[in-house]
């Protein structure tokens, strides 16, 4: 079971955190010092499946899927992609290199790569909006050319919003900033250009080694686990108020 970085202490977990089964308690004396939150996006706000993806890619030829794409680690064409260090056209052809299949379309391709997307449930929109009236509010998204496009087109046509930017005062996707999570640049780039004080910062991601980066620069934290939902947390931790 994961905790909140508020809690490393051994007395401020006895005092602050309470398990019983998967629910979890948190001090709300601890959040009453938060002034900023930096969200993730993936498993976060927006549901991704990886299991679906290695699916997808197995279908297309690749081989040792759980070398090649997972959620603990993956090939580094991803990491080139996602820091927009390649094109698309780049990635497809990297995609074909390692199935040893040519003939692989573009949008085979694309169909297997974005299989991973799923969608924003409810009632996560209508939250990050309540967060933004309490907290100057984040998105800090590990992204890239082909899912930037479809997450546009999904918000636009299942959610009736141009973008994320309504949801938060800024925005941030690592394909645009050419760095991505979980080295430090791209997370000193946030804090840096918003003036950030990292003692009052709450980053909210799935991936440990995301968090890692994060408490090493200041920040608090917490990892958003399978058996929590967005919307548990913010009220279970006394960020948000019934």
């Amino acid at each position: 079971m994961s905790f909140s970085s508020f809690g490393r202490d051994k007395k401020i977990k006895k005092l602050c955190l309470l398990k019983k089964g998967k629910i979890i308690i948190y001090c709300t004396k601890y959040m009453n010092k938060i002034r900023n939150i930096i969200f993730d996006y993936g498993n976060v706000i927006f549901t991704i499946d990886f299991l679906k993806a290695q699916h997808s890619f197995t279908d297309l030829g690749v081989k040792n899927i759980e070398h090649f794409f997972s959620h603990k680690g993956h090939d580094s064409l991803f990491d080139q992609f996602e820091q927009g260090l390649i094109s698309s056209s780049e990635f497809r052809d990297g995609i074909r290199k390692v199935t040893g299949i040519q003939r692989l379309s573009d949008a085979e391709i694309d169909h297997a790569w974005n299989s991973l997307l799923i969608g924003v449930p409810e009632p996560n929109h209508e939250l990050l909006l309540k967060v933004k009236e309490k907290y100057r509010t984040f998105l800090l998204s590990n992204n890239n050319e082909i899912h930037y496009k479809w997450i546009m087109d999904y918000l636009q046509r299942e959610h009736h919003v141009e973008s994320n930017a309504i949801f938060f005062e800024k925005d941030y996707y690592s394909h645009l900033m050419k760095m991505r999570k979980p080295n430090t640049d791209i997370f000193e780039s946030v804090m840096h250009e918003n003036n950030l004080n990292p003692k009052e910062t709450l980053f909210i991601d799935d991936s440990p080694q995301h968090l890692k980066t994060a408490e090493m620069l200041g920040l608090k934290t917490h990892l958003l686990i399978p058996e929590e939902t967005l919307e548990s947390y913010l009220y279970s931790s006394g960020l948000l108020k019934r």
